[in-house]
């Protein structure tokens, strides 16, 4: 089970990390995602990390704003948050998959709770 945690309220050019462990999907073919969820929206893409390497992919509003890790030690990946803006507000969850890669939800095979994120003016 994927449980994403550390979402809150904050005001806009603030500053989130959220985290989600990962133990069950820590191993090498394992890639691990962030989505997130709008009142209204569709879910988009937002971060992806590769858990063998670590090579990562961002949709290109958070570019420059947001970072994907993973702490290998604690089977957890980060989505560290900075410079948030209105329009980050959502709910974020996290997924996984097992060697495929893509932005595509129906890519992600596992999804948790999400957490959820507002960025206040």
């Amino acid at each position: 089970q994927l449980q994403a945690s550390g979402g809150g309220l904050v005001q806009a050019g603030g500053v989130l990390r959220l985290s989600c462990p990962v133990s069950e999907y820590a191993f090498a073919n394992y890639h691990m995602a962030w989505f997130r969820q709008a009142p209204g929206k569709e879910r988009e893409f937002v971060a992806a990390i590769k858990w063998r390497d670590g090579s990562t992919r961002y949709t290109n509003s958070v570019k420059g704003r947001f970072t994907v890790s993973r702490d290998s030690a604690k089977d957890t990946v980060y989505l560290q948050m900075n410079n948030l803006k209105l329009e980050d507000t959502a709910i974020y969850y996290c997924a996984a998959t097992f060697g495929r890669y893509g932005v595509r939800p129906d890519v992600w095979e596992s999804w948790g709770q999400g957490t959820q994120v507002t960025v206040s003016s």
